[in-house]
């Protein structure tokens, strides 16, 4: 109701441009109704100059006008005594304050519904259920409320859907296991609760970001072609030995979760990986073999605030690619390897070892003058001059060392 009056009022405002109707217009009648339901729906104020939303002059033909136009609008070829329909509408991220139209569901040739970036407010039409040529649905940083339209699982033909950082909320639909075309879904930024549905019926999905929401339980089966897997900011438990099975990932993020036990060498040595970030978890053991002559991508390996234990991984010095770590804030022991001193000399460019419980003397390049790597050894029991940067913080002090150790 309060949306339908939200839209009534700037209708009024609009009023003298909704009469106004093209004598001959070649575009489907109903699709220049939804366009201008959709423009009567946000807020006057925040359409403002230069702003796609602004070419939008009903005097025209929607389809038929060129050049500055109806900018974000797209519709079929025109034919003969045949209606052109409006295939897309691609929005500009300028902020546009209003809600979305439950007449959009009336544009039945739609394929990409882009509003990225602006102030849409109120729950996701039940309408948008009617647009089953969808295949992208873009409403990505608004302000939609609510859940899913409850016959979302219409949309067979989608391929990207993106609802990320927006309000809404409730368990992820299983039925979303039946868009078999999906390609990329962005569930990030939301307030989506329950756990993570089977997934791996939708083998064409390659980007899954479902982070910063409030799921839970145990990682379910992932569809094998996933490039990109980002679940970081949950409350995801268990073990994640599962995602060994993913070949093709490059990208991997379970940060911020609750996840225990081992982080396997299988992850770390999955052939197309080169980014792995499992900080703050519950992770207590840091699996590494030997890396030689095994095709590894790994180029960036963060663990910081777990509970990792034992001596530091040696095997790390034998991935190639690897340029930056973070081991900090684990409870790591023993000395800081030699090897490591060696690859500061050559690869590693970043390098985190602080608030752990590392003894002894530094490797001999890590107290070089020329030694530029990013990076920290502060709070731990070394033997550590403050005139080496790396040191900068101070150690821990004589009782916790001896506590620990």
């Amino acid at each position: 109701m309060a949306t339908q009056l939200f839209c009534n009022n700037f209708a009024y405002f609009l009023l003298p441009i909704m009469l106004l109707t093209c004598a001959h217009s070649i575009t489907e009648e109903v699709d220049i109704e939804v366009l201008r339901a959709l423009k009567d729906c946000i807020d006057p104020n925040s359409i403002l100059p230069l702003s796609f939303l602004e070419t939008w002059n009903f005097e025209m033909d929607p389809c038929e006008s060129g050049g500055g136009h109806f900018l974000g609008v797209m519709c079929t070829v025109p034919k003969e005594n045949v209606p052109c329909r409006v295939t897309e509408i691609d929005l500009d991220g300028a902020r546009y304050d209003g809600f979305l139209t439950q007449q959009i569901g009336n544009l039945t040739e739609l394929t990409v519904l882009s509003l990225g970036n602006n102030m849409f407010r109120g729950p996701i039409p039940e309408s948008v259920s009617k647009l089953e040529k969808l295949t992208t649905l873009a409403i990505q940083g608004n302000y939609f409320t609510g859940t899913f339209p409850k016959r979302f699982g219409k949309l067979k033909l989608l391929q990207v859907l993106d609802v990320s950082h927006n309000r809404l909320s409730g368990p992820i639909p299983p039925m979303i296991s039946d868009f078999r075309s999906l390609t990329i879904l962005r569930l990030s930024g939301n307030a989506f609760t329950g756990n993570i549905p089977d997934l791996h019926a939708v083998w064409k999905l390659s980007t899954l970001d479902l982070s910063s929401n409030m799921l839970y339980g145990p990682l379910p089966k992932f569809p094998v072609n996933l490039r990109e897997l980002v679940l970081s900011h949950n409350i995801l438990t268990g073990h994640v030995t599962p995602i060994q099975n993913q070949a093709k990932l490059r990208i991997l993020d379970l940060s911020d979760n609750r996840f225990s036990g081992a982080i396997p060498h299988g992850i770390l040595s999955l052939p197309k990986v080169a980014f792995v970030n499992v900080s703050v978890n519950r992770f207590t053991t840091l699996e590494v073999s030997k890396f030689n002559g095994q095709e590894t991508q790994l180029q960036t390996l963060a663990a910081r605030g777990n509970r990792l234990q034992g001596h530091l991984p040696v095997n790390l010095v034998t991935v190639d690619n690897l340029t930056s770590i973070d081991l900090g804030l684990n409870r790591f022991s023993g000395v800081i390897p030699l090897e490591y001193g060696q690859k500061l000399e050559m690869s590693w460019q970043s390098l985190y070892l602080d608030g752990n419980f590392l003894v002894g003397n530094l490797p001999p390049q890590f107290t070089s003058e020329n030694q530029r790597i990013r990076g920290s050894i502060s709070h731990n029991c070394l033997t550590c001059p403050l005139t080496i940067l790396l040191c900068h913080g101070g150690q821990r002090t004589a009782e916790e060392c001896l506590a620990q150790n």
